[in-house]
C-alpha cells in the first residue's frame, strides 16, 4: 500500500485529476508527453531502487497507480 501512495504523490504533481483511480489510464488523460514518461521511470528507479531494463518497457507498467504499483511489486519480489 506504501507504492501506492508514493507513486500517487508523484503523479499528483504533474496531473491535474484530483480523483484520480487506481485504474485509470494516466496517458489517456492528455496530460503526458514522453519527457513525463522518462521521468517516471526515473522516480521509479530511485525512490524504489529498482531498475527498468528495456524490456520492462510496456505501457502496461506505467499507464495507472495498480500497473505501476504491480510492477514494483514485481522488480522488488
Amino acid at each position: 500500500m506504501e507504492y501506492k501512495e508514493k507513486v500517487r504523490g508523484y503523479l499528483s504533481k504533474f496531473l491535474n485529476e484530483e480523483d484520480l483511480s487506481d485504474d485509470e489510464d494516466i496517458f489517456q488523460l492528455g496530460q503526458i508527453n514522453s519527457l513525463f514518461a522518462f521521468q517516471l521511470i526515473m522516480f521509479i528507479e530511485k525512490e524504489f531502487s529498482i531498475m527498468v531494463d528495456n524490456s520492462d518497457l510496456d505501457i502496461d507498467n506505467f499507464k495507472s497507480i495498480n500497473g505501476i504499483t504491480d510492477f514494483i511489486e514485481s522488480k522488488l519480489a
